[in-house]
């Protein structure tokens, strides 16, 4: 509970993301809040003027006016009622959708690490389950808060002016309420916290499921994640248990404290009356307004509930938005050569494909140990790189330096001469093409993934690039061709088929660097035959990274890098490391001996 300190202005901060809604905001509280609120403190008034007037009296006289000024209030009160509720309606619409829109290109701007430390679950609960909270509670709890502060002083004004005595008997319920208020709203923040932080790893739990069904299935475990899951739900049951527990103590204590107001003006009201002291009217307004205040006293620490819950979302979605990409450009090249959203493409230079690692060091952000250390490597343009290795041997390190997913923590990683931080990531990226080792496609069809690469390439260049990575005849098969939809993630397609596909529109991009991680790893024997003829037509004269698995696809290669627990312990070309007859060597003859193993119980030969 000590850590756990409310952050009353957490609102505020929002307000950068929420610009042009301060009109639409402005008339939904004014409208309700003080023309609504008005009409609804002066309601009681004609009450009080109808028993003191026409039946005290027993005269109908100035009936008519009477009515007549009474509809008139009760339009007003429709109209603004009406005015405010398509208001709230039109701003939760739009707060929500915008601060969805900001999120989301916030995280387009975040390095890798920052999704390599927070699970899916966790992301899109900020971005949905947040956003949604936080858009409610601006458009309906700020305007409900305006109406009930606004009504409750005017009811309080009007008591007063009436008889100030019984106002003070009535005021009594303030400091009761005060003082429930101060204690209850620590506890709510408190688990409401904790309620949202599970709702996060729900979330988590429930698209892990999902994505991981078919590991699920093979390993026959669903006993084991029901349980978890099960665990996650009831600690949730039982946070939310907690929560509700506190809130009906609240509301509990704040109806009681109105009843007893309501007990005071029939007890003190009725003494006065009784003495002549006071109209039977003038009591009847004050029943009105003791018993009207109790349900905007509800309300209003409902409300005040909600904004003090709701300052947990705007925490989380502020620290998102405050969350800096540990690879980010400096101002003078933002300047220069824009952003991933408003690119400067006329100042593009054109990239040659020369790289230079020049003592390099680097450490990941959550790591404890450097990987490189002092590293310096010259990579001409045009060279082939092959960087190989045991499975976890840090083969991606360089690959990640050079794209520059990651900064180094020491050192320069120079593109054509320039150190990297001189231009914009999206220059570089946008002359690299890089196929994953676990290829992903989007939801859509085969020819709109395929223009991910190049959005302006013609059907005459797409069919170009399928056909040099022999992905023609998978097309060829496909129920529409090139119109075919890809499911979620390309689904409905094999891990090879998304390689394939991945491959030709990557080479759409027309890259000047090439990078491959385990490109080829997803593909039958033939097919990866075809597709390193493929290779050595499209990477002639561009620089290229293959991460390789199979040491039989990078012979050919201008210098093989041999990675071991994250270090560079051997380099040179194929021949070069074979008459060495040291790690490569060791790494290459055990796997030859287990393809020709697996060539013999084929019946063919090794690759």
């Amino acid at each position: 509970m000590k850590n756990e300190k409310t952050r009353w202005f957490g609102i505020p901060k929002l307000f950068p993301y929420l610009k042009g809604y301060g009109r639409l905001v402005l008339v939904d509280m004014v409208a309700l809040g003080f023309v609504g609120s008005a009409m609804d403190a002066v309601i009681p008034l004609f009450q009080q003027y109808a028993i003191d007037h026409f039946i005290a009296n027993e005269t109908l006289a100035g009936l008519g006016g009477f009515l007549a000024l009474y509809v008139l209030v009760m339009i007003v009160q429709t109209a603004t009622n009406c005015i405010s509720a398509f208001a709230a309606c039109k701003a939760e619409m739009y707060i929500g959708r915008d601060l969805k829109r900001v999120c989301f290109n916030h995280l387009q701007t975040l390095s890798f690490s920052y999704f390599n430390q927070n699970s899916v679950g966790y992301i899109h609960a900020r971005v949905m389950s947040d956003t949604d909270k936080i858009a409610t509670i601006l458009a309906w709890g700020l305007m409900e808060a305006v109406w009930y502060v606004a009504y409750l002083a005017l009811a309080i004004v009007m008591m007063f002016a009436l008889n100030w005595k019984l106002a003070l008997c009535v005021m009594a319920i303030v400091p009761v309420l005060a003082i429930s208020s101060v204690y209850f709203q620590k506890k709510l923040v408190f688990h409401h916290r904790r309620v949202r932080e599970q709702n996060s790893k729900i979330t988590s739990g429930f698209n892990e499921g999902i994505t991981g069904a078919k590991t699920t299935k093979t390993l026959v475990i669903e006993e084991k994640l029901e349980q978890e899951f099960r665990g996650l739900t009831g600690e949730m049951k039982r946070e939310s248990v907690r929560e509700m527990h506190f809130r009906s103590l609240f509301m509990s204590t704040t109806a009681f404290a109105a009843s007893a107001a309501l007990a005071i003006v029939l007890w003190q009201g009725g003494i006065l009356t009784m003495r002549g002291v006071m109209l039977i009217g003038t009591l009847s307004v004050f029943m009105n307004y003791a018993q009207g205040m109790m349900e905007p006293i509800q309300w209003l620490v409902q409300v005040f509930s909600n904004l003090v819950n709701v300052q947990v979302n705007i925490e989380r979605i502020t620290a998102l938005m405050n969350t800096q990409s540990d690879v980010r450009d400096t101002p003078e090249v933002t300047a220069k050569y824009g952003d991933a959203f408003e690119p400067r493409k006329e100042n593009w230079e054109p990239l040659r494909g020369d790289i230079s690692f020049r003592n390099v060091t680097f450490r990941y952000p959550d790591g404890e140990e450097n990987v490189l250390e002092h590293f310096n490597l010259e990579v001409p343009q045009g060279t082939r790189v092959a960087i190989v290795g045991e499975t976890g041997a840090g083969k991606s390190t360089l690959v990640n330096l050079v794209c520059r997913f990651y900064e180094p923590t020491s050192g320069q990683v120079l593109i054509d001469g320039r150190d990297a931080r001189e231009r914009s990531q999206l220059w570089l990226h946008a002359n690299i093409g890089y196929v994953l080792q676990t290829p992903h496609l989007f939801s859509g069809t085969v020819l709109e993934n395929l223009r991910y690469g190049n959005p302006d390439a013609t059907m005459q260049e797409i069919e170009a690039a399928v056909k040099a990575v022999c992905a023609d005849e998978i097309i060829a098969r496909l129920p529409d061709g090139y119109d075919t939809q890809v499911g979620e993630g390309g689904s409905s397609l094999s891990t090879g088929e998304k390689q394939l596909l991945s491959f030709a529109r990557a080479l759409l991009a027309d890259p000047r660097i090439f990078v491959l991680d385990e490109a080829t790893s997803s593909v039958d024997t033939i097919t990866e035959q075809k597709l390193q003829q493929a290779i050595e037509t499209v990477m002639r004269g561009r620089t290229s990274f293959i991460v390789a698995h199979r040491l039989s696809t990078i012979r050919r290669a201008d210098v093989i890098l041999v990675v071991q627990d994250g270090r560079i312990i051997e380099q040179g070309s194929h021949r070069a490391l074979m008459e060495r007859k040291g790690a490569y060597y060791a790494l290459y003859t055990r796997q030859y001996r287990e393809q020709a193993m697996q060539a013999f119980w084929r019946g063919g030969e090794p690759a």
